[in-house]
């Protein structure tokens, strides 16, 4: 929508002026992603634009990066181990997130807000304290499923970091899924119970279908917060369950691979989609609500 033609100099000044400021936020942000993107194409095994790249000389590119990740079998490994971890740390979160929103949502639950304060607490505590907490009680948790249970130790690795990751997914989805309950029209609900209808029924015949885009995009907030954590890796986990941003961070550390910048530029792209994504829903979820005519 453009300025009504009775606007003020004042009001059309900060018109243009907000748009301005926006538009620099929004450089400020993306420029050090959008820097990333070119330097994963460069011929030469160098962090820095060289010169046959600012002179766009097309040999001065080269897929080389991409063709190390997917042949190097160290890359894969995290990779597949990302992908082992990340799916089921996010079905964790989601089920645990929803049913937390859910209860929470009920008019007659006492202490909701400090119950929810608890509940988003990962999301707010400073990360490394988060580790370093997880490292001594997932510890003890190892040592029980090893030497109590005769689990194997690799197993119990993964069972570590995937219990750690769905810690860290679950106040996303407690927060998605309760924003999308507040337009949710209780008396669907009561109306289902009238007809005979249990409480399971209820759920997952009236309820899960309109909460469905808030449980979908904290899903895939969790998801993200899995797939690219390192910190809680790094203290949880070991090397047999070494994930892709671990081996980025390691590359960074040990040996300077501009591999990183192409797995980085990847992940860019997949965050972009798994972002549309998530406000395709929020928009479907608003129309669903009646809050969007469209």
């Amino acid at each position: 929508m453009g300025l009504p033609p009775y606007a003020t100099i004042p009001q059309r000044i900060w018109y243009y002026a907000f748009r301005v400021i926006c538009a620099l936020i929004f450089i400020f942000l993306i420029t050090p992603i959008l820097v990333i993107i070119p330097l994963s194409f460069n011929a030469q095994d160098f962090f820095t634009y060289t010169p046959g790249m600012l002179r766009l000389d097309p040999d001065a590119y080269s897929l080389k990066h991409y063709q190390d990740f997917f042949s190097n079998n160290e890359w894969q490994r995290s990779l597949k181990n990302s992908l082992i971890i990340a799916p089921i740390a996010t079905i964790i979160s989601v089920s645990l997130g929803t049913l937390a929103a859910i209860g929470l949502s009920q008019s007659h639950v006492p202490f909701k807000g400090t119950i929810m304060a608890i509940l988003i607490s990962p999301m707010i505590v400073p990360l490394i304290i988060s580790a370093t907490g997880m490292f001594f009680f997932y510890s003890d948790l190892g040592n029980f499923m090893e030497n109590t249970l005769g689990m194997g130790k690799n197993f119990v690795g993964y069972v570590k970091v995937v219990l750690a990751h769905a810690v860290l997914g679950i106040p996303f989805v407690i927060i998605t899924v309760t924003a999308t309950l507040v337009g949710f029209d209780r008396s669907l609900t009561r109306a289902a119970a009238n007809m005979g209808a249990d409480p399971v029924t209820t759920f997952f015949r009236i309820q899960m279908p309109l909460i469905l885009p808030g449980v979908i995009s904290g899903g895939l907030f969790a998801f993200i917060t899995s797939f690219d954590e390192v910190v809680v890796v790094l203290f949880v986990g070991s090397a047999g369950q070494k994930t892709l941003p671990w081996q980025m961070f390691t590359g960074l550390r040990e040996q300077i691979s501009p591999t990183i910048l192409a797995v980085a530029t990847i992940l860019v792209v997949v965050s972009i989609a798994l972002l549309t994504v998530v406000e395709l829903l929020r928009r479907r979820s608003e129309r669903l609500r009646g809050m969007s005519p469209t």
